[in-house]
């Protein structure tokens, strides 16, 4: 064992010291808004700007979809889309590492300026692509104490985005996420503690921006608390400006003077900021330009949420919809449709006034800044070899397990029952629930001592065949394949986790959204409540070596649970 974690050990140092090496020359982005080379910047922003076109200058304002997991026709659309319609960005989709660095590679050598790379990529580039590495999401890491360990995970996000091409990861999702019922951010977000949301949201972007990669605070102005989703509606925010700028707002402010270089603007309905309730804030100069620019002084990037969502697709045809983005005040159109008659209604727009060539050149000034800040002034072709070792490495491994140890929450101890002693007197029994697998977190278990494995059709003989033991271990098992997925206990697996814990002495795990507990109506005969956040391999794995008291445990719950078991609530078990 000791020889295998030293060969790991020196792995890892091979991988960080071949990563520094390969660094190219793009600019660090600790404050992107101040570059310490303004006037090379400026004079080649310039050269740009001035040779360009009204159509070109157009083209700058989008990022359209691309993908690496589609034929030969897509490419060529997207081919036509640079070269015709002189596109100027990208977001790259679903595919793979290998195939979407092939493409980046193509559609860059066909572009007139070089294109600027997209991706949502929150918890690293499993949010989209296939063989890439997967962090723990938001939720997970708003439980972990250490911020420090946030600035790592965003700087090792934003040297696999680098690696494959990516010059702006649409992360962290700053979005305080105080409405239990919210059906798209929920494990996206930090928590609902605006200081802890603040704190992690600029960790997170301090190291993704350290390693050249633009980071994008999102959605704002907040998208925490609605019980819709954007994707599908138009959700409405129904509270007051107060209310707003206290907790909505507190972490874009906060970001804003640390430097994030871009926001996006969220799709949803706020009278207390729009009047025109069925106009999408994206779409609203009152919040793009009044509030966003000019009273909380945003200088970045501004780029709208998809505008093929509902929630702003709803509202008018594709093309006057962009039109309207643009004089809100965004900069770039994420996802646009129907560019041909944008461009045209565009370039009518800016023929009569409506939109002022000015107006259009600061849009197409920021987006080129952005590009020099990426390195894109002395683009290169993405280097084709080692990609995916490149982005799975031991140190990718060695980061997750120290994300996880962190997280983990211990909510109640009773009778300190954790960690685990006296293994001799323990008859330890494992009761699964939720719909998952917890076969790693049973294993793991067996290593440490005798654990059998119990289960039965119906309740009263599980707790029939219960009755020989003196410790119950509960898993709570939730698919972690998207932080979508439901979470929630059925009735049935409430009645019986109640029923085994007043019979037996219940140590419950929960692999799940704490939100899940939300189900549970009383913890009163369960002895102690552990929240490992995800059904990760590591996470049941590195759970079952923190019941036995590998590691402290030393999590909080970033979101409130029940009426005593506050956001906040995390009890410190010392390993042993």
């Amino acid at each position: 064992m000791k020889k295998i974690l030293t060969i790991l050990v020196f792995t890892c140092i091979q991988f960080i010291q071949a990563q520094q090496t390969g660094i190219s020359k793009t600019p660090i982005l600790n404050d992107p808004l101040s570059v310490k080379d303004v006037e090379s910047q400026q004079k080649w922003v310039d050269a740009i700007l001035n040779s360009m076109s009204i159509d070109e200058k157009i083209g700058q304002l989008f990022m359209i979809q691309a993908y690496s997991n589609k034929g030969e026709k897509h490419q060529n659309f997207i081919t036509n889309m640079i070269k015709k319609y002189h596109v100027g960005n990208l977001i790259f989709m679903q595919g793979t590492p290998d195939k979407q660095v092939a493409l980046n590679n193509k559609y860059q050598a066909v572009s007139k300026v070089p294109l600027l790379i997209g991706f949502d990529g929150e918890w690293g580039l499993d949010m989209r692509l296939k063989n890439t590495y997967r962090f723990p999401w938001n939720m997970t890491l708003g439980a972990i104490q250490d911020d420090k360990l946030l600035i790592e995970t965003g700087k090792r996000i934003g040297e696999h985005c680098k690696r494959v091409g990516i010059h702006i990861n649409f992360a962290p999702v700053v979005d305080i996420n105080t409405n239990p019922k919210n059906p798209i951010i929920g494990n996206r977000s930090f928590g609902e503690n605006k200081e802890n949301v603040t704190r992690k949201a600029i960790a997170f972007t301090k190291g993704m921006q350290s390693v050249g990669v633009l980071a994008n605070a999102k959605h704002f102005p907040g998208h925490g608390d609605t019980a819709t989703d954007s994707h599908l509606t138009l959700p409405t925010i129904h509270f007051d400006e107060q209310r707003l700028d206290s907790i909505e707002l507190y972490p874009f402010k906060k970001m804003f003077k640390k430097g994030v270089a871009s926001v996006m603007t969220a799709h949803l309905s706020i009278p207390a900021l729009e009047p025109n309730v069925k106009l999408p804030s994206s779409l609203s100069k009152n919040v793009v330009t009044d509030l966003l620019q000019e009273k909380l002084g945003f200088k970045g990037l501004i780029i709208t949420d998809g505008l093929n969502m509902k929630g702003a697709a709803n509202y008018s045809s594709p093309a006057a919809i962009n039109v309207a983005a643009i004089l809100a005040g965004n900069d770039v159109l994420l996802i646009p449709q129907d560019i041909p008659e944008t461009i045209r209604l565009l370039k009518d727009a800016v023929l009569t006034g409506k939109i002022t060539e000015n107006r259009l050149n600061h849009s197409v000034e920021k987006i080129l800044k952005a590009k020099y800040l990426v390195g894109l002034d002395t683009y290169k072709p993405i280097e084709t070899q080692n990609i995916i070792s490149d982005i799975n490495s031991p140190y990718d491994e060695v980061l997750h397990r120290k994300l996880i140890k962190n997280a983990i929450t211990v909510v109640k101890n009773n009778d300190t029952i954790l960690p685990i002693r006296n293994l001799k007197n323990k008859k330890i029994a494992y009761v699964s629930l939720g719909d998952d697998s917890g076969k790693p977190f049973v294993n793991m278990l067996k290593n440490y001592t005798k654990v059998d494995v119990v289960s039965a059709d119906n309740l009263s003989l599980l707790l029939q065949k219960l009755q020989q033991y003196n410790l119950v271990i509960v898993g709570f098992h939730k698919s972690n394949k998207n932080p979508w997925k439901g979470y929630q206990f059925s009735h049935k697996e409430v009645t019986w986790l109640q029923e085994i814990s007043k019979n037996n002495k219940v140590i419950l795990n929960v692999f799940a959204n704490p939100y899940s507990l939300l189900k549970v109506n009383s913890f009163e005969n369960i002895e102690s409540v552990v929240v490992s956040y995800q059904n990760s391999v590591l996470s049941q794995e590195l759970s079952a070596q923190g019941l036995f008291g590998a590691f402290d445990l030393k999590g909080k719950l970033p979101v409130s649970i029940h009426q005593n078991i506050k956001e906040g609530t995390g009890l410190f078990i010392k390993g042993m």
